[in-house]
């Protein structure tokens, strides 16, 4: 009898080339596409639709999950108390973490399923002993920083077909050979329900509160001029401060406390250590002596070498060789070994 496989479908491009791959696998495979909100984007009526037509052509059944409660609680509020205690979330994480391989892992295994497939450009590889997280292929792509959290028994019932593939138009190829309507569809890139990128008014009409006027401050206390909000601003930031002053100033810090943002020059920016909790090591162990790494403490950013040692209170310590700037505490710090992840967690110090 034939494995069976549940494929996560936004009616884009990547997942509709991930199913049909697992069909021509052998997989007796079956849709879904979350409905997560009830905005224009992610999970959208345009988008189901486009989903169930890809899976009508595949010859498997499809259906959408209202998991809209789920999402609300899970992403859009951690990401307005990110940003309320004056972090810079990356709620991308938490839809994978909560929704992806929460949600909809726990349907795959109701319904029998063996594997859960999603269009992610990561693979994952078994040694013999242990399940292993390693990038993309195209690495331009790869998506591992997204998926650090993955635990070994999450691994086991994972497939991610793309991870192999060499470059986006090879997936189009194939997309538009089986006449896929997704085909020549546009990448998405804004978080699904802040579209427009305007943070702070998603934040103020979610709450239904106002985020108080402070000061800007330099590092001797001095103030520079008045802000909109904590949640308007994020570290490194430089544009859009209203200020007008004698030399770029940049935002090293919000100080929920006192309802400051610190201003200070751009070579005070940078650190060479970090503390991450919530800290998932891949293999399921934390090493007991410090290691050799190399870190991405932002989505894209270049990668930089670092030893992190394991914390008895389950949190992990980084410190880089050398300086790195802008450090985001609710930032990820990801931790890879070459092409390996070794692990990863949310930074809460700097």
């Amino acid at each position: 009898m034939s494995k069976k496989a549940l494929i996560a479908m936004s009616g884009g491009v990547d997942s509709s080339v991930a199913a049909a791959k697992m069909v021509e696998a052998g997989y007796d495979c079956r849709g879904i596409t979350m409905r997560l909100h009830d905005g224009d984007n992610c999970g959208a009526a345009k988008e189901a639709e486009d989903a169930r037509n890809i899976a009508e052509q595949l010859g498997f059944p499809f259906e959408v999950a209202d998991l809209r409660e789920v999402f609300s609680k899970q992403v859009m509020d951690r990401f307005v108390s990110a940003y309320e205690a004056g972090d810079t979330p990356n709620p991308c994480i938490e839809c994978n973490r909560y929704m992806k391989f929460g949600a909809l892992m726990e349907y795959a295994k109701d319904k029998g399923c063996d594997l859960l497939v999603t269009g992610h450009y990561a693979r994952v590889e078994y040694d013999g002993e242990k399940y292993r997280l390693r990038k993309a292929v195209n690495l331009a792509k790869d998506q591992t920083y997204v998926l650090y959290f993955l635990t070994q028994e999450q691994l086991a019932h994972i497939a991610f077909p793309l991870g192999e593939m060499e470059s986006k138009e090879q997936i189009r190829g194939v997309a538009a050979a089986y006449g896929f309507v997704s085909a020549h569809k546009a990448d998405s890139q804004d978080i699904c329900f802040v579209p427009d990128g305007k943070y702070a008014d998603f934040i103020r009409q979610r709450t239904g509160r106002e985020y108080p006027v402070g000061d800007f401050v330099d590092a001797e206390g001095k103030v520079l001029g008045q802000h909109k909000g904590l949640i308007h601003y994020t570290i490194g930031q430089r544009r859009g401060l209203g200020l007008a002053l004698p030399a770029p100033l940049y935002v090293r810090r919000k100080d929920r406390e006192n309802n400051t943002v610190l201003l200070t020059h751009e070579s005070e920016l940078y650190t060479t250590r970090l503390v991450a909790d919530s800290f998932n090591w891949v293999d399921g162990e934390a090493p007991t002596e410090p290691v050799k790494v190399t870190a991405c403490t932002r989505y894209n950013a270049r990668e930089a070498a670092a030893t992190v040692t394991a914390l008895p209170d389950g949190r992990a310590e980084v410190v880089f060789d050398t300086p790195q700037r802008a450090v985001t505490t609710g930032q990820a710090v990801v931790l890879y070994d070459g092409e390996y992840v070794v692990g990863g967690g949310r930074i809460c110090e700097v």
